[in-house]
């Protein structure tokens, strides 16, 4: 008599949050498919037996898409579909304890150091071979490069610190070793991700050591595009700078959030910097890179923020003219140091002031777009969406800046291939545009 074998293994990992959790799965998801174990990420079918689910505790709205997401899965097991549920990420390092008592379904809970473990937990073992080997979930002409890991930054209304631990750089040999598989796997574009970039090398050179890294980088074979985010403002490095001025591969873009623009706010804030400082680097950056786009994000409605201080960051945007600008309102975050202040502006307050600021912002954007009508950028093409083709400059990162729209019926484009295109419309957010013959 024939006995029922096992059925075999196969897991679906789902990402929620940053593009800094995607790196993360992306790592798992080598590891695993390393250890010969079929893994999926995101798979639209229903034929996992195992779903391993990395989610973001940011802010308010990303732990209800987190908690959401864990229970539909959690249904998932109960009717059958599924027969186990494991949770990773910063949701689970910061409500470990809560979460256990509130969803006793989920098979097991990790954090967000406890890889070898959840591995274990899968019947796989850590290959250290793997190191600097990534498959991609994004197509692949482009990736995410986690350079370090953690923060250090006292920010008063973050919880990353309390969830990711503090700032730890990956070596430069690993990262260099993990740019030039990616090249040789067709990855054209490099974005830089970490808690916070600027503090890159103090922990394991002893001294911020971002700039060479970038020229390291620069000088792998087959990296067209190298992209700078998450800086933050104090202490920036401005040898940086010099670096992106002078390699033509390094994008002429820097994401550096700051947060507010009334030197009051910053303080309660704890950036370590005052407005006027900010206003100085700004206009250094700008000085050294001719040209560049600087993408920033604020928060509105944090504690102690007056009419008059919201009136100040208005005009801060007004005068600072930044290219591309990202707006939260504030979320009362426990165990921060903003968590203790009277979270006193109301609600619907915050979203008016996140409309404000964005209306402002908007007609910013479209100025900025318009004056690039008629020239000529070099454009990275991303996909294929109904009749058109998407793309990008070396001015914008994928998912939340620009995009350069080009139409599939006059052209013949190729995802993932660099083409000269001329702008020829221009709105808020997005730039029309024809190919060139050069």
């Amino acid at each position: 008599m024939k006995t029922k074998g096992a059925k075999k293994t196969k897991v679906n990992i789902v990402t929620l949050g940053c593009s800094k959790n995607l790196v993360d799965s992306e790592v798992l998801l080598t590891q695993l498919r390393g250890n010969g174990i079929d893994t999926m990420h995101e798979s639209k079918k229903d034929d996992s037996n195992i779903v391993v689910i990395n989610t973001c505790g940011f802010i308010d709205n990303a732990k209800q898409e987190s908690i959401d997401t864990i229970l539909r899965y959690v249904d998932a097991k109960e009717e059958g579909v599924v027969e186990k549920v494991y949770v990773t990420g910063c949701l689970s390092e910061r409500y470990k304890d809560d979460l256990q008592k509130e969803i006793p379904d989920v098979d097991a809970w990790f954090g967000t150091r406890d890889l070898s473990r959840l591995l274990k937990q899968l019947n796989a073992n850590y290959k250290h071979e793997l190191v600097g080997e990534r498959i991609l979930t994004n197509p692949s002409h482009f990736a995410y490069l986690k350079i370090s890991e953690g923060c250090d930054r006292p920010c008063s209304f973050c919880a990353i610190p309390i969830m990711r631990g503090k700032h730890v750089s990956k070596p430069m040999e690993e990262l260099v070793l993990e740019a030039k598989n990616l090249a040789k796997k067709g990855t054209k574009e490099l974005l830089l991700i970490a808690q916070d970039s600027t503090y890159y090398g103090l922990d394991i050179y002893k001294k911020r050591n971002l700039a060479e890294l970038l020229q390291r980088l620069s000088d792998v074979e087959g990296i067209d595009w190298i992209r700078l985010h998450y800086a933050f403002p104090a202490g920036f490095p401005t040898d940086v700078l010099d670096v992106m001025a002078e390699r033509a591969n390094i994008c002429k873009y820097l994401d550096i959030p700051l947060q507010h623009g009334s030197t009051e706010l910053l303080k309660i804030m704890r950036r370590g910097i005052t407005r006027e400082k900010t206003e100085e680097l700004l206009a250094l950056i700008r000085a050294k890179v001719p040209g560049i786009a600087i993408r920033t994000t604020l928060i509105a409605g944090h504690p102690g923020e007056s009419e008059a201080e919201f009136a100040e960051m208005m005009q801060f945007v007004e005068t600072s003219r930044f290219d591309r600008l990202g707006v939260f309102p504030y979320s009362h975050e426990d165990n921060t140091h903003s968590y203790s202040l009277n979270d006193n502006v109301p609600d619907e307050v915050k979203q008016e002031r996140v409309d404000q600021l964005m209306e402002l912002q908007q007609g910013i954007s479209l100025e900025l777009n318009q004056q690039k009508i008629g020239k000529t950028f070099k454009v990275l093409i991303d996909r294929k969406e109904g009749g058109n083709f998407y793309g990008r400059t070396e001015f914008d990162s994928p998912e939340v800046d620009n995009e350069v729209i080009l139409d599939a019926k006059q052209n013949y484009l190729r995802v993932g291939d660099f083409v000269m295109a001329k702008i020829t419309g221009a709105s808020e957010f997005d730039l029309i545009a024809e190919p060139v013959q050069h």
